[in-house]
């Protein structure tokens, strides 16, 4: 069975977007982007939120043509083969290779968890994390902590949720200025 991999970028005061939505802040420098990069190769598939899903899939068919980002060129092609999940109960269609899984959130998880061959990587967003943490079905956290204070209110974790103990598996830093923090939940 699947893990389902958490993979989120926070500014040091554990927020996911500036306090306007910005996303300009993240640093992927070479040594964070070869470790994303290898993490998406290995990965099954991507999972997102409606969202995040919106703005993924309105940047990357075509960042090529965007950027000239080490980073960006790289990713681009990963994440067009790779097959994708979005969950959203309001997303009719979506294209790039992707599945819509708009059923019982924790039904859906366990779905595609016993059919995926490999990780289910979970990037970015906030409120389909947040639920996801509440009802226990991410297994493993990598958070990568920016040099940054952004004063937003977008946070990746549950407020409400009950107490979850996790295990330090890794902590690495990626070009002197990025932190990964690496957690399996304790089931």
């Amino acid at each position: 069975m699947a893990d389902l991999v958490y993979l989120v970028h926070t500014s040091l005061d554990g927020c996911v977007e500036g306090p306007a939505g910005e996303f300009d802040w993240p640093l992927m420098g070479p040594e964070l982007s070869d470790y994303a990069n290898e993490l998406s190769e290995r990965a099954a598939m991507f999972a997102y939120g409606r969202r995040v899903w919106e703005m993924m899939s309105s940047y990357w068919p075509d960042a090529e043509s965007i950027s000239d980002h080490p980073h960006d060129l790289a990713f681009a092609p990963l994440w067009r083969k790779k097959p994708k999940l979005v969950f959203s109960r309001t997303l009719p269609s979506a294209d790039w290779n992707t599945q819509i899984a708009n059923g019982d959130l924790t039904e859906e998880v366990a779905r595609h968890k016993a059919a995926a061959d490999g990780d289910i990587v979970l990037m970015g967003g906030y409120a389909l994390a947040a639920e996801l943490g509440r009802r226990g079905l991410i297994d493993e956290y990598l958070v990568c902590v920016h040099p940054v204070l952004l004063g937003g209110d977008k946070r990746p974790f549950a407020e409400a949720a009950d107490r979850t103990t996790l295990d330090l598996r890794e902590t690495r830093t990626f070009d002197n200025a990025v932190v990964l923090l690496r957690y399996h939940t304790k089931h």
